[in-house]
């Protein structure tokens, strides 16, 4: 039988290495299964065709998967997340009742950014606390895409939509840690982390609204390393002081650095001195050889991008991390440069003096980033959390006074048909 279904294949992704990104995307419920040819002229390229058992969903269908295990077979999900282990390692229970009398004092005042999530019989609730929460769109977004997809655990936890992390509370101490769930960790903080709203919109929006996506990038690299400039180069806002000294430091060796800040906002007298660079394309980043990622108010949120680039990433030692740093090592991932940036030259030079070297660094950490940022392996990574998280609560889940169901987006430009059973449960 064959099915007759709408899809949308956009011109495929040149990665300049051989390999091509081919992205599509259905309108309509593919029951039967998917078969996706793809050809050179009349040959068929790599493992072509390729089969996917059906039903085949597309995004805004909701047909979650009841059982979780065989979701995440399908999905090829790590067994371990070392980041994961070690972030739960601080939580061996969670009592909610305790989350509940102390989130919303601690962190839940005028100027808090903090939603308090129920999750029971796969629906969302929430309610915000705090004025500074309008990045909740993005944290409703993946968990109601989660909950198209698979059913989740039942579930009540806090999210931080700010900048930094929150609990630097000890394990030790009395009353011991919170487990709230940021977006960016740090050594000083016990803050349980997912995969940035960045990283995680820019997935979800793919092809949609998005054009700096983790998938775009790969196809955008610049030129091939050979013919790139033999430059370090940097470009963004004056969040964090050693940004402006970037700056200077390009100024006194334009040969080696170009860097500039394209806004003022926290060092604006610092203007006149230092001048203000023209915007450039994050696509024209990758004409130079070598990217200097700095941190901004927390981590730099451009480093995914930068790592899945054709060009060598010299990053800043910092205290912040995201989800995926603990995966990369130094001297073969990327080029580390202390924290004042005392020895950045001395680095860009020893690249220079390096090439072959240079290139495979920076080959490495862009190989490293395509598997550590697949969509995929960001679906799984939001799963296990949730799931570390619901092993670990001491009493049940409820939805609480001021909560309100987050509802499914209703697309109706698709075409959704269900062919798994709806799972049903009561609710409490």
């Amino acid at each position: 039988m064959i099915e007759l279904v709408r899809i949308h294949v956009p011109k495929p992704l040149d990665r300049n290495d051989g390999t091509f990104l081919v992205r599509y995307r259905i309108y309509d419920t593919v029951s039967a299964g998917l078969k996706i040819e793809v050809l050179y002229g009349d040959e068929h390229v790599a493992q072509s065709p390729y089969i996917l058992k059906g039903p085949v969903y597309h995004e805004y269908c909701e047909c979650p998967e009841e059982d979780p295990q065989a979701w995440q077979r399908t999905l090829s999900c790590p067994t371990k997340e070392p980041q994961i282990a070690k972030d739960f390692a601080s939580f061996p229970s969670i009592n909610l009742q305790q989350m509940l009398d102390e989130v919303p004092k601690r962190f839940g005042d005028e100027r808090g950014a903090i939603v308090h999530y129920t999750i029971l019989n796969n629906h969302i609730y929430r309610r915000s606390l705090g004025k500074y929460t309008d990045f909740k769109m993005f944290s409703d977004e993946i968990l109601l895409s989660l909950a198209r997809k698979v059913f989740l655990p039942d579930i009540e936890f806090y999210i931080n939509l700010g900048d930094w992390p929150l609990e630097h509370r000890k394990v030790n101490e009395t009353p011991g840690p919170l487990p709230i769930i940021s977006w960016c960790g740090s050594l000083d903080s016990r803050d349980i982390i997912l995969p940035t709203y960045d990283i995680t919109h820019s997935t979800l929006e793919a092809m949609r609204g998005v054009t700096n996506d983790l998938l775009s990038i790969q196809g955008n690299t610049g030129p091939s390393w050979i013919n790139k400039t033999e430059k370090a180069f940097f470009r963004g806002r004056d969040s964090r002081e050693e940004r402006l000294q970037l700056v200077q430091l390009s100024k006194e060796n334009p040969e080696l650095l170009d860097a500039g800040i394209t806004g003022y906002f926290f060092f604006q007298e610092k203007e006149k001195e230092l001048g203000k660079a023209k915007l450039i394309g994050f696509f024209d980043f990758f004409k130079y050889k070598y990217q200097v990622n700095v941190d901004g108010t927390v981590a730099a949120y451009r480093y995914p991008y930068l790592m899945l680039g054709n060009s060598l990433v010299l990053k800043q030692d910092s205290k912040y991390y995201e989800h995926f740093y603990m995966a990369l090592k130094p001297w073969k991932h990327y080029v580390p440069i202390k924290r004042n940036l005392s020895d950045l030259l001395e680095k860009i030079k020893w690249a220079k003096e390096n090439d072959e070297e240079a290139q495979k660094i920076a080959k490495d950490g862009q190989l490293a980033a395509r598997d550590l940022l697949q969509p995929h392996r960001l679906y799984c990574y939001y799963y296990r959390v949730l799931q570390k998280y619901a092993e670990r609560q001491s009493s049940r889940p409820k939805i609480r006074d001021g909560m309100e169901l987050v509802p499914q987006p209703d697309d109706n430009t698709s075409m959704c048909q269900c062919h798994r059973e709806r799972p049903f449960r009561e609710e409490l």
